[in-house]
């Protein structure tokens, strides 16, 4: 766990918001590194990340080490009052590891190699691929860990590697061992029984590689449990040696929003400062409810102020179309972060490349040069950042809301053998955080089994597997006072992925006031269900009720009569995914019985509004100016202007009020 003595994103700060992004000079002749300082400082850039991808660069042979470039860099950066935050290398490997140590290279479930020329190239499991990461990473720590521009460790870059290979088989069969003990353990936990898949001897336990048919659940969950943590245990390695070198510098490494191989949760509590990497798309109409859910989730994961990583300034390369973020947008969404608990706003990356598989990936100084609008735009938040930062930083988010969410409920959920492929539980994590963001509720992010006590109402929008832990906790918060909404198939299965008695587990059942859960109904593509006021979408439940609850019911069909929602006393339980306004409404009255506000009442639906410490963040989502009623009169400390009981905002625009 994360304790008070260790460094943290504050020691970056000192007081103002982290700004810049990552820097790839080496794709650059020197005499460009002088011009890029010049405009650095224009944008009132005071940080950049080096060396992410550099393992080639610095290590061009085995054991070679070429530092000179990145000591240049390091002193020109301090000469110039930037930052550095310094990467290891390790997320892509040079071509000469692969050549020589084939074995350092991932192989799929097919076992067809992950050969390099791209990136991300390396088995988490390879004995040669750790050995060789430490020691780069022991030598940049040695050499770099007393360089005064030092102000951050970023360890590797979006560890998302999955590996069936040989070598991940034996520490595959090393971690089962450790968790279950014996095969006997195994197997019950398993369910070998099915199908005559005992094991008799631990050789014989495999990845869950290529199959005939349906792979076994369990063996599947525990090998995403694995993955997680293999690449933790690369992480906290190099984090190791950085840390030995430099206990005073902090170690982030950047997550992926809701990336499906990596338990956040656990991440977290290893990490000095939790990072991420935020990439809506400008033509999602709900772009910026996306990225408000993973800042919303990013900051739970830290427990306070977060670290954007990266973020485009402009188009991305890897959509199918990728469009340009109209004028304005960057801003507004930078913003909408620094709202939502963020103390550092980067992007990917500083200067536009001109050549590789991401030359079509935007840059803070895009192809257009500083004479473009995005370098324009960045130098506006730049200035703006800074004159905000003083007040901002460190400020915390106060919300009296918790949505629970588990990598290892989704991993379980996802099985191939499920009933409906179209519950997907992001989109249903998603669903619900939108609800409460159309109104204008902020919320926390929670595992199952945090402690919830300080929040008047916990959601739950799907968590097919809860174990007991967690069930007593949901249990201890509602008879401690607390409103719990919960979605369908929640607490269906154990933490081994079997399927509760009943269908699901008794406990819940008697809180919600279900007697029998009979059949789950699944609804195909666009089907709708009639309930009693609204239309149920995606999922529906063949439910009796028990004593106690009152409901709202289905209309018509096989499940006419029956009900759609129950509600016994705190504990509401909702057996469809009723459709974007009706779940709205549902949470908003259900949040407002709970004692549970909108920042300001009565905002049109494209206005967010935040408050972080004494500030007041108001942004406009449209693109036509809005009026909205603000109580009493506040400074914008964007504007320096006042303004008293009403603010006007333009299109995308930010206003940061101050009482």
């Amino acid at each position: 766990m994360r304790t008070s003595h260790l460094p943290a994103l504050s020691d970056v700060t000192r007081d103002r918001i982290v700004y810049g992004g990552d820097y790839n000079p080496e794709q650059w002749p020197e005499e460009v590194w002088l011009d890029d300082v010049r405009l650095m400082k224009e944008a009132r850039v005071n940080s950049v990340t080096l060396g992410v991808f550099s393992w080639a660069k610095l290590e061009p042979r085995p054991g070679v080490r070429e530092f000179g470039w990145l000591d240049r860099l390091m002193d020109l950066m301090h000469d110039h009052g930037i930052g550095v935050v310094l990467s290891t290398p390790t997320a892509s490997p040079p071509p000469w590891l692969g050549r020589l140590h084939p074995e350092t290279l991932p192989r799929d479930e097919d076992g067809r190699v992950e050969w390099w020329g791209g990136r991300q190239h390396f088995s988490h499991s390879s004995e040669a691929y750790r050995r060789y990461a430490a020691a780069i990473t022991e030598d940049l720590a040695a050499r770099y860990g007393s360089h005064p521009a030092l102000t951050l460790w970023h360890i590797n870059n979006e560890y998302c590697t999955f590996d069936w290979g040989d070598e991940a088989a034996v520490r595959f069969r090393r971690w089962l061992q450790g968790k279950y003990g014996t095969l006997e353990a195994l197997n019950t936990a398993w369910g070998t029984a099915f199908w005559s898949q005992g094991y008799g001897e631990w050789d014989e336990v495999l990845p869950p590689r290529h199959a005939h048919y349906l792979k076994n659940p369990t063996q599947v969950l525990d090998f995403k449990r694995f993955t997680s943590d293999m690449l933790l245990e690369c992480y906290v390695a190099e984090r190791d040696i950085v840390r030995r070198h430099t206990p005073h510098i902090p170690v982030t490494s950047n997550f992926m929003p809701l990336w499906v191989g990596q338990d956040a949760w656990r991440w977290a509590d290893e990490e000095n400062v939790v990072s991420v990497d935020i990439y809506p798309d400008p033509r999602d109409p709900y772009g910026a409810q996306s990225g408000a859910l993973v800042q919303d989730m990013t900051r739970s994961q830290a427990r306070g102020p977060w670290m954007l990583m990266e973020q485009a300034a402009g188009p991305v390369n890897w959509r199918g179309v990728n469009h340009p973020k109209p004028r304005g947008m960057n801003r507004l969404w930078s913003l909408q972060a620094v709202a939502r608990g963020a103390d550092a706003v980067c992007y990917f990356q500083w200067r536009q490349s001109r050549q590789g598989a991401e030359k079509f990936h935007s840059g803070m100084v895009s192809h257009a040069g500083e004479e473009g609008r995005t370098y324009q735009e960045v130098k506006q938040l730049g200035a703006e950042l800074h004159q905000i930062g003083g007040e901002v930083t460190g400020g915390r988010i106060a919300s009296d809301i918790a949505i629970l969410h588990d990598w290892h409920s989704w991993w379980a959920g996802a099985h191939d053998g499920r009933l409906s492929t179209h519950v997907d539980h992001p989109d249903i994590l998603r669903a619900w955080h939108r609800a409460l963001w159309e109104a204008h509720l902020t919320t926390d992010f929670a595992h199952p089994e945090h402690d919830l006590t300080r929040y008047k109402l916990v959601v739950v929008p799907h968590l097919y597997l809860l174990t007991d832990t967690a069930i007593e906790n949901l249990l201890a918060y509602v008879h401690g006072g607390g409103t719990l909404v919960c979605g369908f198939l929640t607490g269906i299965a154990d933490e081994d992925d079997r399927v509760r008695p009943g269908g699901m587990d008794a406990r819940l059942r008697e809180l919600f006031g279900i007697r029998t859960l009979h059949e789950w109904w699944p609804l195909d593509a666009g089907e709708t269900v009639e309930c009693d006021g609204f239309r149920g979408t995606l999922w529906s439940e063949e439910i009796e009720a028990g004593g106690g609850a009152t409901t709202v019911s289905y209309k018509g069909g096989e499940l006419g009569g029956l009900p759609a929602v129950l509600h016994k006393d705190r504990a509401w339980y909702v057996s469809t995914l009723p459709e974007p306004a009706a779940l709205r409404d549902l949470l908003s009255r259900i949040a407002t019985d709970a004692g549970v506000r909108p920042v300001l009442d009565g905002l049109p639906p494209i206005v967010e509004a935040v408050r972080r410490g004494d500030l007041l963040f108001v942004l406009n989502h449209g693109r036509e100016p809005v009026t909205i009623d603000v109580p009493g009169t506040h400074q914008d400390l964007l504007t320096g202007e006042s303004c008293t009981n009403q603010l006007t905002l333009g299109r995308y625009g930010v206003a940061v009020l101050r009482p």
